[in-house]
C-alpha cells in the first residue's frame, strides 16, 4: 500500500512540474535561447518537484527483494 502512495504522489509531482516546464515554453517567443530556458527551470521550485516525482516513482516501482 505505501508503494502505491509513494507512485501516486510521484506521479502527481510529475504531472504538476511538466505542466509549468510547458507553461514557461512560452518564454521563447520572449527571446529566451534554450540554455536561458534551462536555467530558469532549474530555478524555479514547481520544476524541481520533477526530480523528486522521478525518485518517488522510481522508489514505488522497485521490486522488494
Amino acid at each position: 500500500m505505501k508503494k502505491i502512495i509513494l507512485l501516486g504522489i510521484g506521479i502527481l509531482f510529475l504531472a504538476i512540474s511538466l505542466f509549468f516546464m510547458i507553461l514557461y515554453l512560452n518564454l521563447f517567443t520572449l527571446g529566451y535561447s534554450f540554455f536561458d530556458y534551462v536555467h530558469f527551470i532549474n530555478s524555479r521550485i514547481e520544476c524541481l518537484i520533477f526530480y523528486i516525482g522521478i525518485i518517488l516513482v522510481i522508489v514505488g516501482l522497485k521490486k522488494k527483494g
